[in-house]
């Protein structure tokens, strides 16, 4: 049975999710969601009451979708690892690159000397890594739509998907979905349509203060990860 995950997307730096590179992942932050969702489920984020985008302003996009992966993949953290060496090189972060996408990369826990990864150096530190490993999964979609700065607003019968407060919310009843499947197909599957919301934050010289402020608003972001079902 389909199930659908929705949650607030507070902070939408292109790391959690992670639009790039022709595959959206999310294997760090909300571990809950990462850690039951299976393939086939739909994960969405919704927009922030409080958003702020490149014009300094801050929007209320309560209303409206940030991004919608449906999951075709989903792996342990450690399998992920060596998949991204393999095929994904981009999603591992070269935090001093001078493309800012690749400094976003999620591939941040390196096991290639065992169990115990260490943390590649990148959007997270060692204060994510026990809600990171707690996960346990790496999601991934090639059937995805990223909106970023440019949410869509969700139409009137779609606003039960919205959460309204943290944590998640999953949603299992099959006439919710379905209207859901038939609103976004009107959009172009694996899509980039626009940049994160945080984007512009990147275009200064990569510095060990925006690690520290990216992995506090993440664990900000998952502070409350209690589940509220739809069924």
């Amino acid at each position: 049975m389909t199930q659908l995950y929705s949650y607030v997307l507070r902070f939408d730096d292109g790391a959690a999710p992670n639009p790039f590179w022709g595959t959206c992942t999310l294997t760090i932050c909300k571990p809950a969601i990462r850690r039951t969702a299976r393939i086939g489920d739909w994960v969405i984020g919704t927009g922030s009451k409080n958003s702020k985008i490149k014009d300094g302003n801050t929007y209320d996009l309560s209303g409206n979708i940030v991004y919608a992966m449906k999951i075709t993949e989903k792996m342990s953290l450690e399998d992920y690892d060596k998949f991204c060496i393999e095929n994904l090189p981009n999603k591992i972060p070269k935090w001093f690159a001078g493309d800012w996408t690749k400094r976003m990369g999620d591939c941040i826990y390196d096991f290639s000397n065992g169990a115990e990864p260490t943390i590649r150096k990148g959007v997270h530190n060692e204060t994510n890594r026990e809600r990171d490993l707690g996960g346990q999964n790496a999601l991934l979609s090639t059937h995805f739509y990223y909106f970023g700065e440019e949410p869509r607003p969700l139409p009137e019968h779609l606003k039960p998907i919205i959460k309204k407060n943290q944590g998640h919310l999953k949603i299992e009843r099959r006439e919710i979905i379905d209207s859901f499947e038939k609103w976004i197909i009107q959009f172009d599957k694996n899509k980039i349509y626009a940049d994160p919301q945080l984007r512009h934050e990147f275009d200064r010289t990569p510095s060990d203060e925006q690690i520290i402020k990216c992995s506090s608003r993440h664990k900000e972001e998952d502070y409350d990860e209690s589940e509220e079902t739809l069924c």
